[in-house]
Parts: structure tokens; sequence; C-alpha cells
């Protein structure tokens, strides 16, 4: 017996017969959608509708107290939310400058990039890089070193940058501060 549109295995020599992956028992008979354009709408199932509205409905506490049990059930890291009294009080202030004067504007974080490097000591160069750049072994810092002009370290503070100065061209290097 055949259905439209499947195939009719029992006559067929084994070497011939369709086969399915071993993973296909296990997915259930749902029909994954197809994604969606950036200007489409996303439709949801109904369960997730169900539960958004489910959520909506609950008060502060309860809301808190189904976060908790997530948290748990899931096993996540209890992260603190960022709150706007933990904003950084330099940033604050640039804010109200900012409305005050807006023609004076500071610089707060650098770029350190490595231009180039005396080559007696380029060794020393690399064995610098191979310390300042966290996760970066020994290979990875002579063929950074070997391709001259780099960027070392992107968004650090000033102290950081001339650190990171001084420690490059006493190693032989030749640093730029952005």
């Amino acid at each position: 017996m055949t259905f439209a549109g499947s195939v009719r295995v029992m006559g067929m020599p084994r070497s011939l017969r369709p086969r399915r992956a071993p993973w296909s028992r296990s997915l259930s008979s749902d029909v994954i959608p197809p994604a969606t354009l950036e200007g489409d709408e996303k439709h949801y199932p109904a369960k997730i509708q169900k539960l958004v509205d489910e959520i909506t409905q609950l008060t502060l506490v309860e809301v808190a107290d189904l976060n908790e049990l997530l948290k748990k059930t899931l096993k996540l890291p209890d992260v603190p939310a960022m709150s706007f009294s933990a904003m950084p009080a330099g940033k604050a202030a640039e804010e109200e400058d900012a409305d005050e004067a807006p023609a004076q504007e500071v610089k707060a974080t650098f770029t350190v990039r490595l231009l180039k490097y005396d080559d007696a000591k380029k060794v020393a160069v690399i064995k610098e890089i191979k310390s300042l750049v966290e996760g970066m072994n020994l290979v990875q810092a002579k063929k950074f070193v070997e391709s001259v002009p780099q960027v070392v370290r992107s968004d650090v503070s000033k102290e950081d940058a001339e650190k990171l100065k001084e420690a490059l061209t006493a190693a032989g290097g030749t640093v730029e501060v952005e």
C-alpha cells in the first residue's frame, strides 16, 4: 500500500531504500516556520502567546518570584540589574557639561597602536605583545608584530594607554596613542 507522496519500500532491495537520519525519529511533527524578513512581522506560536498573556497579568511580586524560580530552574547566574545610580559619574558630568559648553570635548578612551619596531629588538617586542594582549600565544604575537601597524588595545583609559606605550617603547616598538 502506498500513499500519495510516499515511496514503496517493501519490494525494494535494502540498498535502494530511502534512509532516515537517526535523529529524525526524535523530531516532533511540528513544521519549522520559514525565516522572516526584517520588514515582516514575526508570528509566534499560540503556546508562546498564551505564556506572554499570562505573564502580563502577574503583579510585580509574582514577576519577581517567577524570575527567581526561572533562575533556579535554568541555573542562571544572579546578575544585578543596572540602575541609573550605577552609571559612572563621569558620564553624568559630561552630559551636564555638554549642555553648558558644547565646544569643550574631553576624550575619555584611547586606542594604542603599534606602528613599527626596531628589527634588533623584534623578539622583545613580540614577548611584550604576548604579555600585554590577553589570550595571545607566541605565534600569534609574532604574526601580530610582523603585520604592523596594528591596534594593541582600544577603549582604554589615558593612564593604561600611557603604561602600554611605555612598555612597548622600552621593548623597542614605536607606539601611537589616539
